[in-house]
């Protein structure tokens, strides 16, 4: 895979993106593979490259590039490891997860999106990814543990199914709580019953779909 020739990009890799903290280079490599422009409507493809969150249709939102980069970065994954990603969207953090790890499965509950998705996957030829569509908020049914599990809009709190679906050694990278206070959590699973939870940086994203907080009622 070439990398992308835009000035803009580049850009948006070593002056926005490499000073703020995301300094490994195998990530650094994949950011300026992954031509953000590609994943976004024609009429917003003059704004890919601006730190900002970008909707993709269905209330849904690409992450910022700073947002993808440092969680990219914080899961930390090798090229044997499989991820499971829940929220594919446009197909961008999935195109990069498919870059640094053995294989993603990844779930969407719009169809569109994911078939969108689907076609732009293949445009990079990245033959490492399994979709599937359907909700997956708080469980998703697996053949095996995972090494790394990314939840790509935020929870009040993590489901614990997919704790459960971690290898030992795995990690899962969750945006935990309720806006304008959420935290991106890298946990960690130690051992069969041990888990360990690093908050990593805060944050602002939308809900996962299906984990909004129930609204309380007074009598």
């Amino acid at each position: 895979m070439t990398a992308v020739t835009s000035t803009a990009h580049a850009n948006m890799v070593w002056q926005q993106l490499r000073p703020n903290d995301v300094s490994d280079p195998g990530v650094l490599q994949v950011l300026q593979n992954t031509d953000r422009a590609d994943f976004v409507s024609d009429a917003l493809k003059t704004m890919a490259y601006a730190d900002t969150q970008l909707p993709i249709g269905h209330g849904q939102h690409l992450w910022s590039p700073l947002q993808e980069a440092r969680i990219l970065q914080a899961l930390q994954l090798n090229r044997t490891d499989t991820v499971l990603e829940i929220g594919t969207g446009s197909g961008l953090f999935t195109a990069m997860l498919a870059q640094l790890c053995g294989k993603v499965l990844s779930v969407e509950i719009h169809p569109e999106l994911s078939h969108a998705a689907q076609q732009r996957l293949q445009t990079m030829n990245l033959d490492n990814v399994a979709l599937q569509i359907g909700d997956a908020c708080h469980e998703w049914p697996l053949p095996e543990r995972v090494n790394a599990i990314v939840l790509t809009a935020a929870y009040p709190n993590v489901p614990e199914q997919y704790l459960h679906q971690l290898t030992v050694g795995g990690r899962l990278l969750a945006i935990v709580g309720m806006a304008p206070a959420m935290s991106v959590q890298r946990i960690t699973r130690i051992g069969e019953t041990q888990w360990q939870t690093e908050n990593l940086f805060e944050t602002v994203v939308a809900m996962m779909l299906g984990a909004e907080p129930k609204p309380e009622f007074a009598f």
